[in-house]
This record gives C-alpha cells, structure tokens and sequence, in this order.
C-alpha cells in the first residue's frame, strides 16, 4: 500500500475525444507516441463542404431559398438591416451550390499550396518539416488544435527571407482569395503578422480573387450561421415552441472595427467591411473592452445591434 501525499492538485487540461483507429502512426520509442489530429487554421475561414455533393448542395439552394421567404414573411427572428444585406445572396437559389464550389476550390488550392511550398528549396523527395504556432487556447469546441502552419525553415532562412516571402498556409489562403479573415479574439495576429493579414485580404477582394469573385458569396460564418437560422425558424413555422434563448441561438458573435476599435452587436457585423472585422465571443467581450480600449456602437449602446 502507498504512502499517503500531501500534494493536492488538479491539473488544467482538455479532454481529447477517440481520434479514431487510424490516429496512432507510429512509437517511436516507448513514451513517445505519434498521432494524428485535426488543425483549425487560425484567422481564417474557407468556404464549407459541409453538403458532401453537389447534389445535396441544392438541397441546401432550398433551403435557403425557404428561409428567405420565412424572412420576408417576418417569421425569422433576426433584425430587418441584416436581412436587407443577406436576402440577395440567398434568393437567388444557388446559395448551397456556390458555398459547395467555392469550399471544394479552397480544399484543392490548399493541398496543391502545401505540397508545393513544402517542396520549395528542397532535393527532390525531400520535402520540409512542418512549423506549428499555436493559439493561447490550444484546442476549439471540437478538439480541433487552433494554429497557424508554415513550411519550417533554417535559422539562416529566418534570417535573410522578409515576412512576406515565408508566408504561413494560413495567409496564402487569404492571398488568394480562397478565405476570409476570421480574427477571433483572444488569438489575434501579432503586431507584425496582422498587418501582412489585412493587407493581403484588402488586395483579395479589391482584386475579386478566389471567393470575392462573385458578390452574392455567403461568407462561410455566415453560411453557418443561415443554416442555424433556418433550422430556428423551421420549428417556429411548423409551430413549435421555441426554448428560452433559441430564437438567437444562430448568431452569438460581437463584432469589433478594427479600424476605431468600435465594438458592434451579434446582428451589426455587415456594418464593418470583411477585412477589418474582429469577432469576439459573448464571454470575452467585458475582458476585449478593457484590453483594447473598445466603445461600443450608438445602436449597440442603446439597445440595438441585436444585442439581446
């Protein structure tokens, strides 16, 4: 029998669920383990592939479509300046199909990118290591790690290669189009790399490329969020009850100008241009207000925002 201890403690640490029978590659030795995992690319969002086909990619065209009508017929509960800057992009009954095309587009952009880059300056077969910073949170709601990934470089190349030339995956997808900028406080850019950011994004869609190309584009938060609003007003419109707090359930995050540093409710983002928004979680926003000096929006101070 053990001897009793007098160190009590309890760790801090996140609970990773079965990362499947294919996640184990290989031991290297006893104690060390390789694993499989999934990463969410920080400060970025590409279109989603959610439909699984183009078939049911239309199905999602419907949808949409359906809520669209739920909206003018004022059954859905969001506010009237919203609708006004979504409805073109969902009557036209392509929505699904759009959102599907441009998240394949992004998935293969990605792939060819890093296979490519990874290459770079390499013998052939010989490809780079994989350099990975982290978020102050490590892991999302879906025990995804959050990060930023690049091709690791030598400390030589570090030194005399710019910012710019040693791009992270990350930012090649804003480069070219293929994402929007989704900086989500606490894990923002630091003050060298959000600049790089925003301005490969206002270059993006000043030069229409990748998902800017077409204006009727939903953003993909705001794709998810659609699809959360649909589900929202369906049961209102087939009569159901909604529980308490259901009704704004499809949209939870503030927005913040990164501009003036004006802090915007849940259903005022449009209002900031795509390359200049910060979101921010419900539970952050009092910590954000007084870490980065925010004031919030005359609509939002007085009630209005979709603050509710």
């Amino acid at each position: 029998m053990t001897d009793p201890v007098q160190i009590l403690w309890t760790p801090a640490g996140t609970a990773m669920p079965s990362l499947g029978s294919r996640a184990l590659v290989e031991v290297h030795d006893g104690d060390t383990p390789y694993v499989k995992m999934p990463v969410r690319m920080l400060s970025v969002d590409t279109p989603e592939t959610t439909a699984d086909t183009a078939e049911q990619a239309e199905n999602v065209d419907k949808e949409f479509k359906q809520l669209a009508a739920w909206i003018r017929e004022g059954i859905a509960p969001i506010s009237d300046d919203l609708a006004a800057f979504l409805l073109p992009k969902i009557e036209t009954g392509k929505a699904g199909s759009l959102q599907f095309g441009q998240g394949t587009a992004a998935a293969a952009f990605n792939t060819e990118n890093i296979k490519k880059r990874l290459a770079e300056g390499r013998k052939p077969g010989k490809e780079r290591s994989i350099f990975i910073r982290t978020a102050d949170d490590h892991f999302d709601d879906n025990n995804r790690l959050l990060a930023y990934i690049a091709p690791n470089y030598s400390k030589k190349e570090l030194a005399t290669l710019p910012r710019e030339k040693r791009p992270t995956f990350n930012l090649d997808l804003i480069s070219e189009g293929w994402a929007a900028p989704f900086v989500i406080y606490p894990s923002i850019p630091g003050e060298l790399d959000l600049p790089l950011l925003l301005k490969a994004a206002d270059k993006a869609v000043k030069g229409k490329k990748g998902i800017w190309k077409d204006p009727k584009t939903l953003l993909a938060y705001e794709y998810r969020a659609l699809e959360k609003l649909h589900d929202v007003t369906k049961k209102k419109a087939e009569g159901q009850e909604w529980k308490p707090g259901e009704a704004f359930s499809w949209r939870t995050r503030y927005c913040v100008d990164m501009r003036d540093r004006e802090l915007h409710g849940p259903e005022d983002y449009f209002r900031v241009p795509p390359v200049y928004r910060l979101f921010l979680w419900p539970q952050d926003v009092k910590d954000a207000i007084g870490r980065l000096n925010l004031t919030p929006s005359p609509r939002l101070a007085g009630g209005g925002g979709g603050a509710r």
